[in-house]
């Protein structure tokens, strides 16, 4: 599917609003045909290559002879084709196809901040991954071939122990539906479901991030840890000889309370954090950077004159006055404000563009460039980076 296919809706009948107020993270929506006649951009071989590249994560799963088994890429052998019940997961392949990239930036009626990846599964007859729940929304579109979806609102959320994937120890089925290619099925996080195909079959996993607030306390704190400052050093003039030498005083709770009081976290704080942590990239993940490394002038004659798109593996988001690129954050000049939200919301800027932006947005887009965060269009390959 060429990024110019493009429906007025994936929703179906559904307005965008309406599936907000009533379906996501609410209830599962079914939507037939949801991208009338979908061909797949990417075929089992093309996926089978790229999962046996070292920089993309894939995963083998298999039920032979009712024993499930798991096993991480790179991939470089898979069972043959004429074998049932396996199943070849290859995620984040919108960081590597422009094609599936695209079709990831449709669900745009959601913010970038939720968005994650766009995973892809082949499956042979009887292949799937086995009742399980996600802790995250997901859009199962089906991409080749049927696969037979049943799904439960359980609130039994048990697994079977001592296995190498996460299977639901107790599942009962509520509903069953079987997808065929241009199909689309929405679920909310913690919704049961079992998908296995019916014969050969593709299916295209959109999926939202849902970080733990656990996982964010953690890597708030190790954000922080460059800014504390808490000067001075514990002491105690006025200490007493004491009775009990194991004991930990009162005195001495109480002084030390006090200090690691002072830290304060600001809103700034957090919103630096959060705009960094949400645009890092995942560990694995590199950039393409040019064979050498062009001066500003050259750079900018040729943006200038093609424009500049950010590379599908560069995560962009904002707010009213920080620009955050690939873990890195950026003040946002009162001029030029309107120009890099747009960048942010469609991923590039036109040659007038560029040329009308400030001299320090210019040169940090040269510096982007550099990196590999992204290319000029015009003189390059057209696929990107």
């Amino acid at each position: 599917m060429s990024t110019t296919q493009q429906v007025s809706s994936l929703l179906g009948e559904i307005t965008p609003a309406r599936f907000m107020a009533e379906y996501w993270q609410k209830r599962p929506l079914l939507v037939r045909q949801a991208i009338p006649g979908f061909q797949a951009p990417i075929g089992p071989e093309a996926l089978a290559a790229m999962a046996a590249r070292e920089d993309v994560e894939s995963r083998l799963v298999s039920a032979f002879d009712g024993q499930w088994q798991l096993q991480h890429g790179p991939l470089t052998s898979l069972p043959a084709r004429d074998k049932r019940e396996w199943s070849m997961l290859v995620q984040g392949v919108n960081l590597h196809d422009d094609a599936c990239d695209a079709l990831m930036r449709r669900f745009n009626f959601l913010p970038l901040a939720r968005l994650d990846d766009l995973m892809i599964s082949f499956a042979t007859d009887g292949g799937g991954v086995g009742p399980h729940f996600d802790s995250y929304d997901v859009f199962l579109l089906q991409a080749h071939g049927q696969r037979r979806w049943r799904i439960s609102a359980q609130k039994n959320l048990d697994l079977i122990p001592d296995l190498p994937l996460k299977i639901l120890q107790h599942f009962t089925p509520e509903q069953e539906f079987v997808l065929e290619p241009g199909d689309m099925l929405y679920l909310p996080p913690h919704y049961a479901h079992d998908g296995v195909a019916l014969g050969d079959c593709m299916t295209y996993s959109i999926g939202f991030r849902a970080p733990s607030f656990q996982e964010l306390g953690e890597q708030f704190l190790q954000f922080m840890l460059d800014s504390i400052d808490l000067p001075g050093r514990y002491a105690d003039p006025d200490l007493k000889p004491v009775k009990h030498v194991a004991e930990i005083s009162p005195a001495m709770l109480k002084q030390v309370t006090r200090e690691i009081n002072k830290m304060r976290f600001t809103s700034e704080d957090i919103t630096v954090f959060l705009g960094q942590y949400l645009t890092e990239a995942k560990p694995g993940v590199w950039f393409d950077t040019p064979q050498e490394t062009s001066a500003f002038d050259a750079f900018l004659a040729r943006a200038s004159a093609s424009g500049v798109r950010l590379s599908r593996k560069s995560q962009m988001l904002y707010t009213d006055d920080t620009l955050f690129i690939n873990g890195e954050s950026y003040e946002i000049p009162e001029n030029d404000s309107a120009l890099l939200q747009n960048l942010a919301n469609h991923r590039r800027l036109s040659a007038a563009q560029v040329r009308a932006a400030g001299q320090d947005v210019q040169e940090a887009l040269h510096s982007w460039h550099d990196e590999g965060w992204l290319f000029c269009p015009a003189g390059e390959d057209d696929a990107q980076p």
